[in-house]
Parts: structure tokens; C-alpha cells; sequence
């Protein structure tokens, strides 16, 4: 397969929503407490595309991954109960969600993969991403692609896992 990875638009949202619609059922069915609060929602997605950091996994026009990605904004998490591996730029990645139709294709580790090129792009060596402790599916992934476990953060109202990987060129 040959997927594309690219910025999210607008027209893409309807297939994003479905995407996000599926994890949040997996979540569930997975005993995972992430995403059973009304978040993330179509606003919330919308604004991502907006603001110019919902990215898009793509197999041709079907979209089978999305990500935010953002850059230096994550106020949650300037009060790490713990310690981050660096101090300096980072990017960050919420709400990563892949296609049922893409399960087990290794999607959510490539998009991860791509961040990565995309945050040394753009002269950034430090990626942190939190998720929730339930959530094994993302906690196996972070640990296969060598994410440190730096402490927690609470978002949202509640306690989350917190990890960093530095970059190197």
C-alpha cells in the first residue's frame, strides 16, 4: 500500500468523524475509559483542521488515520507530575485514531513515524504524547517505538500517562 500522509482538510472530515467514531467504540470494548466523555467531537475536529494541525493517513482518497498534531501547545503539560526528558521545542500528538478498515496494519505506529519527520522538518527533536493507563493498545505502541515514560499529567480532569521521545538527526 501507499499512503500519504498530509494535512487534513475539510473535506476529509465526514470520513475523519467515522474514524474517530470507531476508536471510541474500541475503547470501550477494550475496557479503556479514554474518549467516553463526548471527547473528542466533531467541533473539536473541526477546529484541528482549522487551526491547521489534523493530519491525515491516507490510502488514496480514503482517509485510514488521523492524528493533531501540534507544536509547542500543551499548556497541561507545563505541571508534568514527573520529568520531561528536555526542556526545549516539542511537538505533541493527540487524538490518534485508525480506520477499522486499516486495523492491524501497523498504521498508528507509521503515523507516529511520520510526526517524527514532520517535527524534524520543522527543526524539532522532542515528541511527547500522554494517554490514558487503560489505554494498552497506545501504551504497546509507544513502548515498541521507544517512547520514555516521564510521568503524568492530568488532562481533562483526569490522570494520564505521559511520555517523550527525543529526536535525533
Amino acid at each position: 500500500m501507499n499512503y500519504n500522509f498530509r494535512k487534513a482538510t475539510a473535506l476529509d472530515i465526514s470520513q475523519i468523524w467515522i474514524i474517530i467514531q470507531q476508536a471510541i467504540v474500541r475503547r470501550k470494548n477494550d475496557g479503556s475509559r479514554q474518549w467516553q466523555d463526548g471527547y473528542p467531537n466533531e467541533t473539536v475536529i473541526q477546529e484541528d483542521i482549522v487551526k491547521g494541525v489534523g493530519f491525515v493517513l491516507t490510502d488514496g482518497d480514503t482517509v485510514a488515520g488521523y492524528a493533531a498534531i501540534l507544536f509547542n501547545d500543551e499548556p497541561a503539560y507545563a505541571h508534568l507530575k514527573g520529568t520531561w526528558l528536555t526542556n526545549g521545542d516539542f511537538a505533541v500528538v493527540h487524538r490518534v485514531a485508525i480506520s477499522d478498515d486499516y486495523l492491524g496494519k501497523g498504521l498508528a505506529q507509521k503515523m507516529f513515524l511520520c510526526t517524527e519527520d514532520l517535527a524534524m522538518q520543522n527543526n524539532i527533536f522532542s515528541i511527547k504524547v500522554d494517554t490514558n493507563f487503560d489505554n494498552i493498545a497506545m501504551l504497546k505502541i509507544l513502548e515498541k517505538l521507544g517512547y520514555t515514560y516521564c510521568g503524568e499529567v492530568t488532562f481533562r480532569g483526569g490522570i494520564r500517562k505521559a511520555f517523550e521521545k527525543r529526536l535525533f538527526k
